[in-house]
């Protein structure tokens, strides 16, 4: 059940007075390090349910004449081809995918970073389409001793062999497709080229998550936790923010340890360091703009589960995420949570084992759960979206949307002509199937009227569902987990 615990609005008003009070400290140039999706943060719209998934572009766009942005990208995920699991493309896809998307907001993409450096055929290629793209692109290499060697790092055998970014404007926006993509390094690295060249250059960090100014177990901070499990990031308690002033904040390990790093960038730069803890370099308020703590709870809640069940897919498909599944696990237990909580799941397994068969629920904005179960004509996801869109519409359930002789044209074509082995409808036919119905029947088009409402419902498969139909819930914003479990009885 969708509830707002979030003010977006205040949110605006307050990230962006610090922002600009943070670039007024530094009288030269400012290096922004955006943690987290500057364009589309849909963890964040999930977690603080109200949060708008381009509130840091918002923010940004009132700063463009000032502002230039570094998009960043590893080279190791080029080359393991690491994936975006709320946009399903891949992290050099979406270098991409961002730089147009900033562009035709007006923002100045300057260029693009590739840190952790190696030559590979698959990099090489990333590379070619930069150029063919006309974007300045740059290298960022693998320090040895990094982080714990400050002496090498900042130096002209560290920091010193990264190509130096060439910027034009007062404040630079670093940013990545997604976390350990190597923000801070490069932001630091930009520190130590610009004192050689005589050029004053600060820095702060943006970074939504963990909120500083929450408790360590509230459930969105460990939610971010279950986010960055694959990256084995640990939220913990500052403690330089402790020493220094004698207060309680919240930071998370990777900050926590390159904290001195940072500390003797400045140090040998400037001769002292601007700020005492990791804490210090974040302009985040976003813990100040929660008007509901218990909408938000719940709504993190949900997403711990969502990650737990999305590496358990993942696992059955690849195998390579056991190391992820027990520390989800264990972040499961420690917020008290178990996948009963889960109410869409709980009510899709149990009719799976009462019908012996894959089974669909989805929870709707009153807080109703809405079943599928699979027959002749429909899977179970198209089955229990027809008998969502009908209870939203006010449909009686006895009415038929589509009517068989419609389908059973659609499932020869399948199995006659197109060749699939499976004749039930997926999503996206029952979607055009219904369109086509509701050319002269008034009851499917109420029911097509009803498909924006579907938006962050919480839904569960009992069964792995096709990519189709993942592909076509999301693009409705349903908020999808399936069971680990294969309907399909063939192995090829």
């Amino acid at each position: 059940m969708f509830k707002t615990g979030f003010d977006n609005d205040k949110y605006l008003q307050m990230q962006s007075s610090r922002i600009k009070e943070r670039i007024s400290e530094f009288g030269g140039k400012l290096y922004l390090e955006f943690g987290g999706k500057l364009f589309d943060d849909y963890h964040a719209s999930r977690v603080l349910p109200g949060f708008q998934p381009d509130s840091k572009l918002q923010m940004l766009l009132q700063l463009k004449n000032q502002a230039e942005i570094v998009v960043v990208i590893s080279a190791d995920d080029i080359e393991k081809n690491k994936v975006r699991g709320d946009l399903g493309i891949t992290y050099d896809i979406d270098v991409f995918r961002l730089i147009d998307a900033f562009t035709s907001k007006g923002l100045m993409v300057g260029s693009v970073v590739l840190t952790k450096y190696v030559s590979t055929p698959k990099v090489n290629a990333f590379e070619d389409k930069l150029k063919a793209a006309g974007i300045k692109f740059y290298h960022h290499y693998i320090i040895d001793g990094y982080p714990a060697n400050i002496s090498k790092i900042v130096s002209d055998d560290g920091y010193g062999k990264n190509d130096y970014i060439e910027t034009e404007r007062e404040l630079v926006v670093i940013t990545a497709p997604g976390p350990g993509s190597g923000k801070m390094a490069t932001c630091l690295s930009q520190l130590y080229h610009e004192n050689k060249r005589g050029i004053k250059a600060g820095y702060a960090k943006f970074e939504t998550f963990p909120i500083w100014n929450i408790a360590l177990n509230h459930p969105v901070n460990i939610a971010y936790e279950a986010a960055t499990a694959d990256l084995n990031d640990v939220n913990m308690i500052d403690p330089w923010h402790l020493e220094a002033y004698g207060k309680t904040t919240v930071n998370y390990n990777r900050d926590v340890e390159i904290f001195p790093v940072l500390k003797a960038t400045f140090d040998k730069i400037y001769g002292k360091c601007p700020y005492n803890s990791p804490t210090d370099m974040g302009v985040n308020m976003a813990g100040n703009c929660i008007i509901d703590d218990d909408a938000v709870c719940d709504a993190a809640k949900q997403e711990i589960i969502r990650r737990y069940y999305t590496a358990c897919c993942e696992n059955l498909r690849t195998g390579s995420k056991k190391e992820e599944i027990y520390k989800l696990e264990l972040l499961m237990n420690n917020a008290q949570l178990s996948i009963s909580d889960r109410k869409c799941a709980d009510t899709a397994e149990k009719l799976a084992d009462k019908t012996s068969q894959p089974a669909a629920a989805i929870e709707l904005p009153d807080g109703e759960i809405i079943t599928g179960k699979t027959s002749d004509l429909l899977g179970c996801a198209s089955a229990m979206l027809l008998n969502a869109l009908k209870k939203l519409g006010g449909i009686d359930d006895d009415i038929l949307l589509i009517l068989p002789e419609v389908i059973k044209p659609i499932q020869e074509l399948k199995l006659n002509h197109l060749g699939n082995k499976n004749p039930r409808l997926h999503t996206d036919e029952i979607l055009i199937a219904l369109s086509v119905s509701a050319v002269t029947d008034s009851n499917a088009k109420t029911a097509l009227h009803q498909l924006s409402k579907l938006k962050n419902c919480e839904m569960h498969s009992s069964v792995l569902l096709s990519q189709v139909d993942e592909n076509v819930l999301k693009k409705l914003g349903i908020r999808l987990t399936c069971s680990a479990v294969s309907d399909k009885k063939k192995i090829y």
